[in-house]
């Protein structure tokens, strides 16, 4: 069965002062950091274009297809 000793942790009464301090300090610092959202980007809407058969066959010419 797992216990504490398990973790590898060293107790902050095993530790000097300046350790103990910047431990603290480090766990202050991550809990301002405040979490980043990914924001969505807007997708562009395409625009329709209403073009006739002869119109398509002129762009496929120019194009280069038949």
């Amino acid at each position: 069965m797992a216990n504490l000793d398990d973790l590898n942790y060293t107790s902050l009464s095993e530790m000097s002062v300046d350790e103990a301090l910047e431990l603290l300090r480090q766990i202050r610092l991550s809990r301002r950091i405040p979490v980043k959202k990914s924001r969505k980007k807007p997708q562009k809407k395409t625009k329709e274009l209403n073009i006739s058969s002869q119109q398509a066959a002129k762009i496929l010419e120019i194009l280069g297809g038949k």
